[in-house]
């Protein structure tokens, strides 16, 4: 962990100090220096995706498709989402605007005697292991990140917002980031205070953001693969996801035992809700009774699209301004 650590903090010093610093000082961003060089980070972090992506997950999906990718111009859409996420062009605005919010929001909170709770100290020995400490924060992060998942389902008006990255009939393995910005603005804001709170480093909180990122880019990939009866229940496969993302099953709550076949939609009467909310582990699925290990690989998307032709827009404005109007005035 620490020779990995040190070969990542080499190449982001370089980089940053041969192309990033000199740049802001030519822009007159000295007094920013600090945000660049976490910026810096979060681009290397981006770029490392982007090979796994291109050069791991790629292949998978020519090898083993759910379906042929009709519609390129959607899926080039997807990408554009990715690189704004990946490359860290998204997280640098909230540098800039949420980030100075947050912490001074907690340095209030601290000078008034709440202190960071500082979570893998309370297990004696922990802080030895980096392995053991990022594994607890691992788990902490997909508890928080379930419960984030279903209150996007959950509520109304947030879920005119969150359908925006369901309507994806052709899902992929870029597809993870089509989001409405300000969806995620709001998971950024949530998992930044979570992290504060609970004492994760800086570099930890990287390292699990990234981690988390390049399992759901698996998770959303067009590849017909399952872990198995057992491995489905250790962690989310993109079967288990895509069933997240079937039409009329993963974002409706249904009555107990209606299941429906491989392309069939379910019958109504059904509420929001849904089932599969994991981000790395069915376990809070399985606890909290949402989880559906039906084998099938779904077709995707969200059930007005089909029954009552709701169009989501198909380029980044069309998209982000069409949740806007959700947002404002919901069905």
């Amino acid at each position: 962990m620490d020779a990995l650590i040190e070969q990542f903090s080499q190449a982001q010093s370089w980089l940053f100090e041969a192309l990033v610093q000199p740049a802001m000082f030519g822009l007159g961003l000295a007094g920013f220096l600090d945000q660049g060089y976490a910026g810096t980070g979060w681009f290397l972090v981006g770029l490392l995706q982007l090979l796994v992506i291109l050069l791991v997950i790629g292949p998978l999906e020519r090898w083993r498709p759910v379906e042929a990718v009709t519609d390129g111009a959607t899926v080039r859409t997807d990408v554009l989402y990715t690189l704004i996420h990946r490359l860290g062009l998204f997280r640098l605005v909230l540098f800039f605007t949420l980030d100075p919010v947050v912490d001074s929001a907690m340095g209030v909170l601290r000078v008034h005697g709440l202190h960071t709770l500082q979570l893998d100290d309370l297990w004696p020995g922990v802080s030895d292991s980096p392995w053991v400490s990022m594994l607890i924060y691992l788990v902490v992060f997909d508890f928080l990140n379930y419960w984030f998942h279903r209150a996007q389902h959950q509520f109304d008006w947030w879920w005119q917002l969150h359908a925006l990255h369901h309507a994806q009939r052709q899902m992929t393995m870029w597809s993870d980031n089509r989001n409405h910005l300000l969806d995620d603005v709001l998971r950024d804001l949530f998992l930044a205070v979570a992290a504060l709170a609970i004492g994760v480093a800086p570099g930890q909180f990287v390292a699990l953001v990234a981690i988390a990122q390049l399992s759901e880019s698996l998770q959303h990939a067009n590849l017909r693969v399952w872990f198995g009866s057992w491995g489905e229940r250790l962690l989310v496969s993109p079967r288990f996801h895509r069933l997240h993302h079937g039409i009329g099953i993963g974002h409706e709550s249904h009555p107990a035992g209606q299941i429906n076949a491989p392309g069939v939609l379910r019958a109504a009467p059904a509420v929001l809700g849904g089932h599969n909310f994991g981000v790395l582990f069915p376990w809070w699925d399985m606890l909290f009774g949402t989880a559906d290990f039906t084998v099938q690989f779904a077709p995707t998307g969200v059930r007005n699209q089909v029954e009552q032709g709701v169009d989501y827009g198909r380029g980044f404005w069309s998209q982000q301004w069409r949740g806007l109007q959700r947002l404002w005035v919901r069905p």
